[in-house]
């Protein structure tokens, strides 16, 4: 196993050390929460375990179906095993359901299905507040080739189709979810995590949210929503 060595990032969510294995890295789950690019902040226990056991059995899952990801294996509760990548500072964003800041945008109420599922793109910048991009900035910008731009859009709707109908077996719909995309090796890979912070999901049979919404409306039973989405699927 690769030697856990010195700290190179931390995030709102997560941190990232260096290992002996230059094309390795170890990713630390945090508990703390955010939302509102930060502007809302707190703690959510066993977060960091809950989130790393999901993305790893998310993570398992699309790489058995044909969707490259960084994942590598899970070390700990906390930790998981992952491939080095240079992340592409686009956030892929897909819409499966109306909801969140585009029903504000739009002044539609929350649950109206989208005819088909739609992609959106945010240049990654925080003190930006991730502004909404579209491709021919993603290019004219050169944060991606064409050739990737085009890889990352094929991955994200592939992860929307798999994960729609591995959600909806366990009763959960698949409202929408962000990705992060990398290059390793010259490669798109997907990158980060897949979680209830960084996706919407609402219970089928109760339109009960299960996901960071309850922390971002103070909707309390954010715990057991994140636990409930944990157990569904990973069977823990």
């Amino acid at each position: 196993m690769p030697k856990k060595l010195e700290q190179i990032y931390e995030g709102k969510a997560k941190i990232l050390y260096r290992t002996d294995d230059p094309d390795l890295v170890i990713q630390y789950f945090k508990d703390d929460a955010t939302a509102f690019n930060a502007q809302k902040k707190g703690t959510i226990a066993d977060k960091g375990v809950m989130n790393n056991a999901l993305s790893t059995t998310i993570f398992e899952y699309l790489g058995q179906h044909g969707v490259p990801t960084h994942f590598v294996k899970k070390l700990s509760d906390r930790e998981m095993l992952s491939k080095k990548v240079a992340i592409v500072p686009v956030e892929v964003v897909v819409r499966n359901v109306l909801a969140g800041s585009l029903a504000k945008k739009l002044g539609r109420a929350e649950g109206e299905k989208l005819s088909h599922p739609v992609v959106e793109l945010y240049y990654k910048d925080d003190a930006l507040g991730d502004p909404m991009v579209n491709s021919d900035h993603v290019l004219a910008f050169g944060w991606a080739t064409k050739d990737e731009l085009d890889a990352i859009t094929e991955y994200a709707l592939k992860v929307d189709v798999l994960l729609t109908e591995l959600f909806a077996r366990h009763g959960i719909r698949l409202v929408d979810f962000k990705l992060e995309f990398g290059r390793h090796k010259g490669e798109i890979i997907l990158a980060d995590e897949f979680s209830p912070d960084t996706s919407r999901l609402w219970d089928m049979a109760t339109g009960e949210k299960m996901d960071k919404d309850r922390f971002r409306r103070d909707l309390g039973k954010i715990e057991e929503s994140y636990r409930e989405v944990v157990r569904r699927i990973c069977g823990a």
